[in-house]
């Protein structure tokens, strides 16, 4: 029996709604592909209305130094920041970046240009065009350790891509000279899991 002044309950179909009438076309989250995300990235379109957007990546080489970055004011709006080493196995441990995005979202004039990419993670309360788990990581050679201080690179969330502005052979040539940095750590359980751990797109699972 209903107690007096107890809310009212919503009707079933007002919560669950049937799959002929989703609230939305697509989840809160979507995958992108293209020749800067081989096997994938993770981008989240719930909080923004940004669909199409093309900058000049800013390159960084940790999540600590696109931070002072930040603070440094060296960023301008519409710029993308690429974070890099930050992946399961550069990281290692694919470490959320939630300081970059928050110091992002308290600047007016940069919360709702810029845009970010990463081989690390970001969470539920990330706000912003951002594209995680970015694979193959840089770690291992992937597109995103090609990446150059000017270049331009393209999220189109409809197509569902995410593009490096050069050309393929560029891009090549660019991952013909590249050397992985040093590993982080030289011993211990990090160096174990660096060394045993899968990229992003399969799980970031040790083996």
């Amino acid at each position: 029996m209903k107690k007096p002044g107890s809310p009212k309950r919503p009707r079933a179909s007002s919560v669950i709604l049937p799959w002929s009438a989703p609230l939305k076309p697509t989840g809160g989250l979507v995958i992108l592909k293209g020749n800067l995300a081989p096997e994938g990235c993770v981008v989240k379109v719930a909080g923004h209305e940004r669909i199409h957007h093309t900058g000049t990546a800013r390159v960084f080489d940790s999540e600590d130094a696109c931070f002072h970055a930040v603070e440094a004011g060296l960023i301008n709006p519409n710029d993308i920041l690429v974070i890099r080493y930050e992946g399961p196995r550069g990281g290692p441990g694919m470490r959320e970046m939630l300081a970059v995005t928050a110091a992002i979202k308290g600047i007016p004039e940069l919360s709702k240009t810029v845009a970010l990419l990463t081989d690390g993670r970001f969470s539920g309360a990330t706000h912003g065009l951002m594209a995680g788990h970015v694979a193959p990581e840089a770690q291992l050679g992937g597109p995103i350790a090609a990446v150059h201080e000017g270049d331009t690179i393209t999220f189109d969330i409809p197509a569902r891509t995410l593009t490096l502005n050069v050309s393929d052979e560029e891009i090549a040539t660019r991952l013909k000279a590249f050397t992985a940095p040093a590993a982080r750590y030289k011993r211990g359980v990090f160096h174990k899991y660096a060394n045993s751990v899968s990229s992003a797109s399969k799980g970031a699972i040790t083996t």
